[in-house]
């Protein structure tokens, strides 16, 4: 039996259809520069197609999510796994026959290119009992099939083309028929886009992208000025799925919306010119921290010119003669000790500590202990880190003592000093036997407010063999520190964190 999918109307008023098995056999390329309706154009075909074959959609920018919202597919944030765990779930998905969007727009260009290959790698490496059709739909294929290198490295580039290759080349036979999007053809290599035998080509207005839109649909180099004037959402179909000669068609209407939306004009907002000076030229908020790169000290570093005066200057005339200040009993040391984390409480109270360069919250912690008349030297920056990061944990002043915690801070101490707190967070949340933290809590924890960028954390701890993250039924994270051997209770890693949620109500 034939599937015909309706893609819109022909020029001349007919409806314009797509025979969805030679498409399977036979590959789909669509170009079109931004803003000519490409991605209307996929949402189109996969609305249409979706009750007759499964799905699996490449998305860089997180813009086909909706689709399960109407059609069911399921969404994976591709910045929640690591390359292998992707590779497993396409393999699953293939065992399955459940239509996915690999959501990538939480991640940087080469992070896109290698989870991306990962999943496709599973698609193409499932057991031949479940080579089952479907349609793999890549938009954007120029990030991941590239004409030349770019500023990703060699490694991620030629991993993304293999596999963007594989499936093009290669995928007919294992059920998986490619659908690739592009703005230009000249940046998508060649060999992937050769092997697709259905074109849809819409607006674009660069000479070396119209001559190669002219030659794949065999047109003379003349005419290839008519892409110059396409209209939004009007493109020039061939193929043996859509038209033995080129035909030009609208797409038709959609079911599902894409969550962005194209730019409206609006007025500018009415504010008197001191208001606007106020909010355009006031001192900036301290940036978060930024992952730093541990690098090993030297062996015995010579003292500064400083240390040296010091060290040889004698005492002054009215110290001579005293004696050296007396060691603090143990009773003393743990009121001094209780005073210190009182003090580190009160600066890790402030909502937007989190959000603060460690050096404004030493500067903070050093005003407090003066207020305090905290006597003794003060903590140093390394230490001030590993303290905060304990009081931020939530670890008890007992718990704190206890062996079992000082093995938790020797393994902190092994991570870079950005990551040590998240750490120290999981550690404690898996001593008590709590909920394990959420990614609103973990971002706050690593002063940031980018959910995908604590799933990165996550995921970057675990390819340290330092925690393994797993999933119940329910969905709820559960982390667990082998080295350890401490496991935190079942949590939601969608639930709002405790602190942002109170600073709003407040």
């Amino acid at each position: 039996m034939t599937v015909a999918i309706d893609m819109g109307n022909t020029a001349a008023g007919p409806a314009a259809t797509l025979d969805l098995e030679e498409l399977l056999a036979t590959r789909l390329l669509v170009q079109g520069n931004s803003g000519s309706g490409k991605s209307h154009l996929l949402r189109r075909l996969m609305e249409q197609s979706a009750p007759w074959v499964q799905q699996a959609v490449i998305d860089p920018e997180g813009d086909f999510v909706t689709l399960g919202d109407k059609h069911g597919h399921m969404v994976i944030d591709a910045a929640a796994h690591t390359e292998a765990g992707l590779q497993r779930a396409a393999e699953r998905v293939r065992r399955h026959r459940v239509s996915v969007v690999l959501n990538l727009e939480n991640l940087d260009t080469e992070a896109q290119m290698r989870h991306a290959a990962a999943f496709l790698g599973g698609l193409f490496d499932a057991e031949r009992d479940f080579w089952y059709p479907m349609l793999v739909v890549v938009d954007e294929a120029q990030l991941f099939a590239p004409a030349a290198a770019g500023e990703v490295s060699d490694e991620a580039r030629k991993v993304s083309l293999g596999a963007m290759t594989n499936l093009m080349c290669r995928g007919r036979k294992r059920g998986l028929a490619g659908v690739i999007a592009t703005q230009r053809l000249a940046k998508l290599a060649k060999n992937v886009a050769a092997e697709a035998s259905n074109f849809l080509m819409g607006r674009t207005f660069l000479d070396i992208d119209m001559a190669r839109a002219s030659d794949l649909l065999g047109m003379e180099r003349r005419q290839a000025e008519m892409f110059r004037d396409l209209e939004r959402g009007h493109f020039v179909a061939l193929g043996p799925a859509l038209s033995r000669r080129p035909l030009p068609i609208k797409i038709g209407t959609v079911e599902t919306s894409t969550r962005g939306m194209s730019p409206k004009l609006m007025p500018l907002p009415q504010a008197t010119s001191e208001d606007m000076r106020e909010l355009i030229l006031r001192a900036p908020e301290p940036e978060p921290l930024r992952p730093m790169v541990r690098r090993a000290a030297p062996a015995s570093p010579p003292p500064d010119i400083l240390t040296q005066l010091a060290q040889s200057r004698p005492a002054p005339m009215q110290d001579r003669g005293r004696p050296a200040p007396r060691a603090e009993t143990p009773e003393e040391q743990a009121e001094s000790s209780r005073k210190l984390d009182e003090v580190l409480r009160q600066v890790a109270a402030d909502p937007d500590a989190a959000f603060r360069s460690v050096a404004v919250l030493y500067q903070d912690f050093l005003v407090r202990c003066r207020i305090h008349n905290l006597a003794g030297k003060p903590l140093d920056i390394p230490a001030f880190r590993r303290r905060l990061a304990t009081v931020r944990a939530g670890v008890g002043a007992e718990a704190a003592d206890s062996p079992e915690w000082a093995q938790a801070l020797a393994i902190a101490g092994s991570l870079p000093d950005d990551v040590q707190g998240v750490f120290l967070l999981l550690a404690r949340a898996a001593l008590d036997r709590l909920p394990c933290p959420s990614d609103g809590t973990i971002a706050r924890a690593y002063g940031s407010r980018s959910l995908g960028r604590a799933r990165r954390l996550l995921s970057y701890m675990e390819e340290q063999r330092r925690i393994v993250c797993r999933q119940d039924l329910a969905g709820h994270r559960i982390v667990t520190l082998p080295e350890l051997g401490w496991e935190t209770a079942p949590g939601d890693p969608n639930a709002p964190d405790p602190i942002e949620r109170a600073t709003a109500l407040a």
